[in-house]
């Protein structure tokens, strides 16, 4: 049984943050209910998704390798720890984090990632370069998958996956608006509910 004890939410960006947008709106419509985004943080200090999360209410923190050096993890945590977040959600975070990391927060990090796993994946397969290799391979199906995160880049349990067709003459451009419209922007905020839900339950 759920109580009404909601999780609090930190989220990782380190560009515009339309998937944290999705996650935001998502959380005003209800489809989130059993956690709050209650930090974001970004590794690119201009980044415009720590003004997205200001308009919204959100406290918004910069932490760059370029500041920190090799402190970089160690500030994350901190800043994680003294915010007294539940769950942590990679949404289009440039930065593979450590085993020290993700052991810190076994089950407790989730990460969109813009195929369906396992294709197209792992190290070096990020941003237009996913749906750049998608096209030169041919594959008439793509998508998104939500997936745990471990010290394996992308490696770690499926959450959830939604499939997005390929069109003749797309671009990797076009082949990433419309996989983040009819996948990302679906499944992220679905799948971060429903890990809160089963924190909750202590299921996880």
């Amino acid at each position: 049984m759920l109580t009404d004890k909601k999780l609090r939410i930190a989220v990782m960006v380190s560009g515009g943050g339309t998937n944290l947008q999705a996650l935001i709106d998502s959380m005003k419509s209800g489809v989130i209910h059993s956690g709050e985004i209650t930090l974001v943080i970004s590794n690119k200090a201009d980044a415009y998704a720590l003004t997205r999360a200001e308009n919204a209410g959100i406290k918004a923190v910069a932490v760059t390798r370029k500041e920190q050096g090799d402190n970089f993890e160690k500030k994350i945590i901190e800043t994680l720890e003294e915010n007294n977040i539940d769950l942590v959600v990679l949404a289009g975070f440039m930065c593979i984090l450590s085993q020290d990391f993700t052991d810190r927060f076994k089950n407790r990090i989730i990460n969109i990632h813009p195929s369906l796993i396992p294709s197209f994946c792992g190290e070096g397969f990020y941003g237009l370069r996913v749906h750049k290799a998608a096209l030169e391979k041919g594959v008439k199906v793509t998508g998104a998958t939500v997936h745990f995160v471990n010290e394996i880049p992308d490696g770690g349990e499926i959450i959830m996956q939604k499939a997005v067709e390929v069109m003749e003459g797309d671009t990797p451009e076009t082949l990433s608006t419309r996989v983040l419209q009819n996948a990302e922007w679906i499944i992220l905020p679905r799948a971060t509910q429903l890990v809160c839900e089963k924190i909750l339950r202590n299921e996880i």
